[in-house]
């Protein structure tokens, strides 16, 4: 690469609080203040479009098009004997509109770096202070709005600063650790398992939770159980439901159909009589402003909107869209925080509008301030809307579909946050019939608070029951005995994901959408409809990186790791320490993995299956959606068939071959060889034996220290798998 000249990066040592610091010449001038030209440098097209409005002509603004100068990719990128230094170049492509940069920038009296304000945005303008030679001669300043709107770009310039050096360092912390272990990582997988295969820091423990969460649904037995419900009415024949609680004070939980026949026995022809009626209130609280995590969670759940596109149309709000009669402005605050923060201002506002528009009663009482489970860098506020009296429907013909029903998402929340809780008028009671006991209770929406603007999720089903006295006698009209089987742990889907992830503390806002996004497009997970899946691959590499990098798929190791950079955020960590503790331990299972994984090397396996083109044996080759039979005679041959794999039993059913195939999007399962005439399929393995106790097939639930269940789940027979099996598998 001729003209990617690699440029070594120093850094200097850390003074209390670093900024980017450079040498100025004081120069007279007789330029009077409106003489002066400025030039605003920002990330985005569209943003410099929207923020072009609000500065005058002597303000030029140009967009970097994102970063400027990267790690190559050719190589790691990070000198490792000269202290992890890492070793930036211009990235490809970027050389044109970084010479008009810097002739911009030569006829500016100041130039501005207004990139996100973020790490990454502080980043951005640390490489862009160096790429363009800033820190010789020019005077410049770091600018940052949390919201592309007049008051705030404006406000920026009058606020300006240095660029913040410990913003700069977390950035390069997480840029250098995510390089050295996806770099490595994933060369050690090219070279040893299979072309094609990545390793990444955050991507590979997202991985394991799903596939930690398949092997639990895989081991999961169903267990019975039983609820009674006892149909009753009022004496004026209004009807409700009573459900079995226990004897007396004592609960009781119902395991069998035997034990809820006994119970039916122990209160036949028994009156119910009402023992004790509580009335009261019940409050709902409202919701907090949206995170990036919540907006994205939500978004999935109520819009269908996958997260990489969610945060494309936030981006689109943030930046700015042409509002009829008002031009381009920014409709939302910036859409990567973990604050549920919101500022006065936006407080002032909003309450003023939900005062005017829906009654000073739907106003809570005092400021409601929410708080964050776990540490945030509460850098930026919530999610809002710029401009809360902007509402959906005032603007949605100025949006496209996917921007008007995220900004009304968006907007709703935020109104929703300072709104009044929502009252609900309760009744309970507790019945007696003979020994046992019953309760019932019941709901009713009084005042609906902040469900007149957000109910999604949120409201519940009026449920009211009649009121009965102490002492009443309820009529009794049947009784409802069900069975029931629990049900395992539910599949991710994106929100629960992401939401998993932010609980445990790894990953950042800005690295969600990105890691559901790799490990798809990587086709370790498969998505049906919103559930994600592990593919065979996905499970492969997800089993080497627990062999030989447990350490890098450690929940808490890495989001311990998330904290670190945090510290070095505010500047009570030295970023390349944070490299200097990881390394060794690294480079040691790097180098067993590099000794070993030569041993589990994937070989392509001759087969029994004649190609008919040429007449070889097939081969079954390991691709990214997994194993498929391929002719050896590429490139001259290049025919390709699907591999199913033989299960080892017959079918349960018609008595043929049972095969290990796989659905379109690469998820296993069990099925016959000959389908479609036969229409076996099994999640599980079938293990060739008949259930002792009704006849269904057997099948194996769980890998390590599994269990041989019915298919019936209404049959709920188990046996132990022989010891010599255990581990198999």
């Amino acid at each position: 690469m001729a003209n990617e000249a690699i440029e070594t990066v120093a850094v200097a040592k850390k003074p209390a609080k670093k900024t980017a610091t450079k040498k100025t010449t004081a120069k007279k001038t007789t330029k009077g203040k409106n003489d002066k030209k400025y030039l605003v440098i920002v990330e985005s097209p569209a943003k410099a479009n929207t923020i072009g409005k609000f500065l005058g002509s002597n303000y030029k603004i140009e967009a970097s098009m994102g970063h400027i100068r990267d790690l190559p990719k050719s190589q790691m990128g990070v000198d490792i004997e000269n202290d992890f230094e890492p070793k930036y170049i211009t990235i490809r492509g970027k050389g044109d509109l970084l010479g008009k940069l810097r002739r911009d920038a030569k006829k500016a009296d100041k130039v501005y770096l207004a990139t996100d304000p973020d790490r990454e945005g502080e980043a951005i303008s640390w490489h862009l202070l160096h790429s363009l030679k800033l820190d010789e001669d020019k005077e410049v300043s770091r600018i940052t709005f949390n919201e592309i709107t007049k008051t705030a770009v404006k406000r920026s310039i009058t606020e300006a600063r240095e660029i913040d050096m410990d913003l700069v360092d977390a950035q390069q912390a997480r840029r250098v650790l995510d390089r050295m272990v996806g770099y490595t990582v994933s060369n050690l997988l090219w070279q040893k398992v299979k072309k094609g295969l990545s390793g990444g820091r955050v991507q590979s423990v997202a991985l394991r939770i799903i596939c930690d969460r398949e092997e639990e649904i895989r081991a999961f037995i169903p267990e019975e159980y039983w609820s009674l419900t006892a149909k009753l009415a009022n004496k004026a024949g209004k009807g409700f439901d009573a459900r079995f609680y226990g004897k007396g004070d004592e609960k009781i939980e119902l395991k069998s159909e035997a034990q809820t026949n006994a119970v039916l026995e122990g209160i036949a022809g028994e009156e119910f009589k009402i023992t004790d009626v509580k009335t009261g209130t019940r409050q709902k609280k409202p919701v907090a402003p949206f995170t990036t995590s919540t907006m994205q969670q939500e978004a999935s759940k109520h819009l269908n909107m996958a997260t990489q596109k969610t945060m494309m149309v936030a981006q689109q709000l943030y930046e700015g869209v042409n509002i009829k009669g008002e031009g381009t402005v920014g409709l939302v605050s910036y859409i990567r925080t973990d604050s549920f923060r919101i500022s006065d201002e936006a407080y002032e506002a909003v309450i003023g509008y939900i005062g005017t528009e829906f009654g000073e009663e739907y106003i809570n009482p005092e400021r409601i301030e929410y708080k964050s489970k776990g540490k945030t860098q509460d850098a930026h506020e919530a999610i809002r809307p710029t401009n809360v009296n902007r509402t959906p429907d005032s603007i949605k013909e100025s949006l496209t579909k996917d921007q008007y029903r995220l900004y009304k998402l968006v907007w709703d929340r935020f109104v929703a946050s300072q709104m009044a809780p929502a009252v609900y008028a309760t009744i309970s009671m507790r019945l007696a019939a003979g020994d046992y006991t019953f309760r019932s209770s019941g709901s009713a929406l009084t005042f609906k608070g902040f469900l007149l603007v957000y109910s999604k999720g949120e409201e519940e089903e009026d449920k009211m029951i009649p009121l009965l006295e102490k002492g009443e006698v309820a009529v009794q009209k049947s009784m409802l005995p069900e069975q029931h089987f629990t049900q395992p742990p539910a599949r991710f889907s994106d929100a629960s994901l992401i939401k998993t992830l932010e609980e445990i503390g790894v990953g950042r806002p800005s690295t969600y959408a990105p890691t559901l996004t790799t490990i798809q497009a990587r086709h370790y997970v498969t998505k049906e409809a919103k559930t994600l899946y592990p593919t065979e691959l996905g499970e492969v590499v997800n089993d080497i990186m627990k062999g030989y990098f447990g350490e890098i798929v450690d929940i808490d190791f890495t989001a311990n790791m998330e904290k670190r950079l945090d510290e070095v955020e505010v500047g009570n960590d030295e970023w390349k320490q944070v490299i200097r503790d990881f390394y060794p331990e690294f480079h040691a299972c790097v180098e067993d993995a590099t000794e070993k994984l030569a041993k589990v090397e994937i070989k392509d396996e001759e087969s029994d299956v004649i190609c008919e083109k040429c007449g070889r044996n097939m081969v079954i080759k390991y691709g990214r959606y997994g194993k498929f039979l391929a002719c050896p005679g590429f490139p001259e041959c290049q025919n390709a068939k699907p591999f199913f794999e033989d299960a080892g039993v017959d079918c349960p059913e018609c008595g043929g071959k049972v095969q290990i195939k796989k659905t379109k999007k690469g998820r296993a399962y069990f099925g016959c060889e000959n389908n479609p005439e036969c229409n076996f399929m099994s999640w599980n393995k079938p293990t060739g034996e008949k259930c002792p106790k009704c006849g269904s097939f057997l099948e194996e639930k769980g890998k390590k220290n599994g269990k041989i269940v019915c298919s019936n789940v209404k049959c709920g027979y188990i046996q132990e798998k022989p010891e010599s099996e255990q581990n198999e598998s």
